[in-house]
C-alpha cells in the first residue's frame, strides 16, 4: 500500500463533463494502487483572472492548498482551439513553486475530435516550468463523445490507459526530482 495522496484537477466547468469523468477514472486508478485521492472540480472555486497586484483572490489560497496536499497531482483538461482550457491554465496561474516543484504529475488530454497532443505538450511545458516531473506515459482521450457515455468509458482501452495513469502517477509518486529546469529558471513572471 502507498501512503501517497494523489490530487486530480479538472479542467472543465461543463456540467456534463468527460474530462472530468476521465479524471475520476485515472483517480480510481491511483486508489487501486494503493493511494488516498482528491478530485478538485474547478466548477467550485472562484477563481478569477490571475491579478498579480492583488494578494488574494477568491479562493486562491484554498486551491493552493488543495493541490498543496497533493504527494502527485493529476491535471486533466479538455483540448481548447489546440491548447489546454483556459481555466486550468489560469488555476495554475494561482500556483507556484510550494504547490508544484518537484511534484509528480501525469497529464491527461480529452477532445471532442482527433488526438489532444498540442493540449498535452502545452500542459508538460506548463508543469516544467514549475519544475514539476512530468510523468512520460500520459493518455489522451479523442472522439470522447463516443469514448465516454454518461460519465463512463465505453471503450474499454481507453479506460484502462486512463486508468494505468493514475497508478503510474502512484508508482512515480515519490521520485526524486531532478535538478531545475531551464523552463523553471526562466519562470520569473511578467
Amino acid at each position: 500500500m502507498s501512503d501517497l495522496h494523489v490530487v486530480g484537477v479538472s479542467g472543465s466547468l461543463r456540467s456534463e463533463s468527460r474530462t472530468r469523468a476521465a479524471v475520476e477514472t485515472a483517480l480510481a486508478g491511483a486508489e487501486r494502487a494503493g493511494a488516498s485521492t482528491e478530485h478538485l472540480d474547478l466548477r467550485r472555486f472562484d477563481l478569477p483572472p490571475l491579478n498579480p497586484d492583488l494578494d488574494e483572490q477568491g479562493d486562491a489560497e484554498e486551491f493552493r492548498e488543495s493541490v498543496a496536499r497533493g504527494d502527485a497531482v493529476v491535471l486533466g483538461t479538455p483540448m481548447y482551439h489546440g491548447s489546454c482550457s483556459g481555466v486550468l491554465k489560469n488555476a495554475l496561474d494561482h500556483c507556484g513553486f510550494d504547490e508544484l516543484e518537484g511534484t509528480t504529475i501525469g497529464l491527461l488530454a480529452v477532445a471532442g475530435g482527433a488526438f489532444p497532443i498540442t493540449a498535452l505538450d502545452h500542459l508538460r511545458s506548463i508543469c516544467r516550468a514549475f519544475n514539476a516531473w512530468v510523468l512520460p506515459y500520459q493518455a489522451a482521450v479523442p472522439r470522447s463523445e463516443s469514448a465516454i457515455v454518461d460519465g463512463e468509458f465505453a471503450d474499454e482501452d481507453l479506460r484502462e490507459r486512463v486508468s494505468t495513469l493514475g497508478e503510474r502517477t502512484v508508482a512515480y509518486g515519490s521520485i526524486e526530482p531532478e535538478p531545475p529546469t531551464f523552463e523553471s529558471e526562466q519562470n520569473e513572471g511578467g
